[in-house]
């Protein structure tokens, strides 16, 4: 899979976050209703990836400046004909990078207890329990987890 850094409202970017929204739909009954502004996945406050295999966008998940070194990730998702290839873990691995390299030291994100698989994936790989935040504080089987980055890479 090749990772490129694009624009929140770039075509495979919306065609990806579209595919997220209906599978919200299908396992919560309605879309990701939290406030999102395209501007907020732009550097340097913000960024978003998608992952293409063989040209065509498969996966797909940015991080937006909560202030204070801590970025929140939002967005993650791999169609479901690309699943089980290691291409999530892959794409969390560069959000990973790319927000500590921009001086970014915790990240912390919002799942449910319906995206079993999505919490597996943070989990084993070092998230924790945060306490709640944004727009699904409250939310019932909303679970907010995050995990502090090493020190930040030598861009040099």
């Amino acid at each position: 899979m090749e990772i490129k850094t694009v624009g929140y409202d770039h075509p495979d970017a919306a065609r990806l976050i579209d595919g997220i929204q209906q599978e919200m739909v299908v396992r919560y009954g309605g879309p990701d209703e939290t406030p999102v502004e395209p501007a907020q996945f732009s550097p340097p406050n913000g960024l978003f990836l998608v992952g293409y295999r063989d040209g065509e966008p498969v996966a797909c998940g940015g991080w937006r400046s909560h202030g204070n070194g801590t970025v929140e990730i939002k967005r993650m998702y791999v169609v479901p004909q690309a699943r089980g290839n290691g291409y999530a873990r892959r794409l969390l691995a560069e959000l990973e990078h790319t927000a500590r390299r921009a001086g970014h030291r915790r990240i912390i994100l919002e799942t449910g207890e319906k995206q079993p698989e999505a919490v597996a994936l943070y989990r084993s790989a070092g998230y924790g329990d945060v306490p709640p935040f944004g727009h699904y504080a409250c939310a019932p089987g909303s679970i907010h987890l995050g995990k502090n980055l090493d020190a930040p890479e030598d861009s040099g």
